[in-house]
């Protein structure tokens, strides 16, 4: 069974983290919410607060096969912020395990030079933050072992592209189809 970490920053937003738990928990995935600050306790960017199954201090990220960045403001420079973040990114990035980022957290990727040369795309108004990427503005691109998408409207659709990442096509249309969400047509 795959096992991800979903990183929940102060100000994240809220729809973009839940949705992937939800979906990916439902595709029968082993998800820790991980809180990148001291406290359990996360507070999205409509105040809408939450506990995380983990704080990012207590992870081993060899027990993990993925991350995932929701976006918001100011989610998405907490993350930035945050060397535990950059450097899980960077350690995922280069043991060639799963990076998935939706709205404006594919900018970590992009300030941190993950993106450069390849296929992105996120929150319109956040490419000058992707440096060097192949801008695209389909609701989700996958680029090898990186998955982005463009926000909030595309929470479902980018959770069962994870989905599909770790198993296949078929399971992610037969798990869209479980909650009437016509995955990939």
């Amino acid at each position: 069974m795959s096992k991800v970490a979903i990183c929940m920053a102060d100000g994240c937003e809220e729809i973009e983290g839940l949705t992937v738990v939800d979906v990916l928990r439902r595709g029968g995935m082993d998800i820790d919410t991980v809180s990148i600050s001291g406290d359990p306790y996360v507070t999205g960017s409509h105040n809408i607060a939450f506990c995380a199954d983990k704080l990012i201090s207590e992870l081993n990220w060899a027990d993990y096969d993925g991350i995932v960045l929701p976006g918001g403001i100011p989610g998405t420079p907490n993350l930035a912020a945050s060397p535990a973040v950059t450097d899980a990114l960077k350690l995922f990035d280069a043991e060639g395990k799963l990076i998935a980022a939706i709205c404006a957290a594919p900018s970590v990727l992009g300030q941190i030079g993950l993106l450069e040369g390849r296929d992105a795309t996120s929150y319109p108004g956040f490419a000058e933050k992707m440096p060097g990427c192949n801008y695209k503005t389909d609701a989700v691109v996958r680029d090898g072992n990186i998955i982005t998408s463009r926000g909030m409207g595309t929470a479902i659709e980018f959770a069962l592209a994870i989905v599909e990442y770790f198993s296949d096509h078929e399971t992610a249309v037969a798990l869209g189809d479980k909650f009437i969400y016509s995955y990939g047509a």
